[in-house]
């Protein structure tokens, strides 16, 4: 009786070691695994005093030409800037109230000393430079940058994980010479990233 007890446990152990999520891993594969979750989390969301992050974003071409790599760090050293990001281009909240704001601001901006002004978003380049063309922001004189692969949104604790594709919090921030020196979150209020709130601060 006791035989057979001990032969029933042992069965069962290994049935369970079987259909384990991580049956079938070496050591170094759940080693590997454990990294690759680890690298997917969200750094601590940007405050004042940070360094923007130096990632490759893409920017759309007219014509549908090949988007082109920018570096971030490289665009914005030396220069004041103002940096906005929307959950998604040609989505209503985005189009109709944060990106108007800031085609209209753009002289008032640049009298407060802003050299440039970037949208960012998870959107592809190609949609990044339609939606900057059929909008005006494009003429206005803002730059659209994708970041597909949600590198600065993560790297910046701004992305919103899950569902059909990671998006970005809504924010707007200012930067001089890659260090953040006015933050504006939209955990209370939408429009506390808008430009005339922007503005204000400066």
């Amino acid at each position: 009786m006791m035989m057979l007890c001990i032969l029933l446990l042992s069965a069962l152990t290994a049935i369970s070691i079987a259909f384990s999520p991580n049956a079938g891993l070496t050591n170094t594969a759940l080693h590997r695994s454990s990294l690759s979750s680890t690298s997917l989390k969200m750094a601590d969301e940007v405050k004042v005093g940070d360094k923007v992050p130096s990632v490759v974003l893409k920017e759309g071409q007219a014509n549908y030409e090949t988007p082109v790599d920018v570096n971030l760090s490289d665009l914005i050293a030396g220069k004041k800037v103002a940096i906005f990001a929307v959950p998604g281009a040609f989505t209503p909240g985005c189009s109709k109230s944060h990106l108007p704001s800031f085609i209209t601001a753009q002289e008032e901006l640049k009298a407060k000393g802003v050299d440039m002004t970037i949208c960012i978003a998870t959107n592809d380049a190609y949609v990044m430079e339609a939606w900057g063309r059929t909008s005006g922001g494009a003429a206005a004189g803002i730059r659209f940058l994708s970041d597909a692969n949600a590198e600065l949104s993560r790297a910046l604790g701004l992305s919103i994980e899950g569902g059909v594709m990671v998006r970005t919090k809504r924010f707007s921030l200012i930067a001089e010479d890659g260090v953040v020196t006015h933050y504006f979150s939209s955990a209370n209020e939408s429009s506390d990233t808008w430009a005339p709130n922007v503005l204000a601060a400066l």
